[in-house]
């Protein structure tokens, strides 16, 4: 029974992360089809008013999201040091994951600070419960 305490933590991290890639997908496709207006606040933003530019930011944090949700979900199949490596790359996901929904905050603030809690909770799972029990 021990064995199972914290695998859904584990469980919830690992989708999560694999759903926040997906989202930050989404994200990136939307910036690099979109030719409406730029809001005016985009103006002064930290990466220029360029959507393209936001986009390639998106995909790169997709592709890194959605990898490290594919190896916490599968890091009971790892060896030892992998599964830590996996871990680890999970926690800097979450950081990554509730630090850009920063970003959004002006234009989406409920959703970014519901964004940026489960950030912080898929953190907690891999720090928490995410190092295997030693034999």
């Amino acid at each position: 029974m021990d064995d199972d305490r914290g695998r859904g933590w584990l469980l919830f991290a690992g989708i999560v992360l694999l759903t926040g890639g997906v989202m930050r997908f989404f994200d990136a496709l939307w910036a690099f089809r979109y030719h409406g207006a730029v809001p005016e606040n985009l103006q002064n933003a930290i990466f220029g008013h360029s959507l393209s530019t936001y986009g390639w930011l998106w995909l790169i944090v997709a592709i890194v999201v959605f990898l490290s949700g594919l190896a916490v979900l599968s890091q009971s199949q790892m060896a030892q040091w992998t599964g830590q490596a996996a871990r680890w790359i999970g926690v800097i996901a979450g950081f990554i994951i509730s630090f850009t929904a920063i970003w959004w905050m002006p234009y989406y603030p409920v959703w970014s600070l519901l964004y940026i809690g489960i950030g912080v909770l898929v953190i907690y799972a891999l720090v928490a419960h995410g190092q295997r029990e030693t034999a």
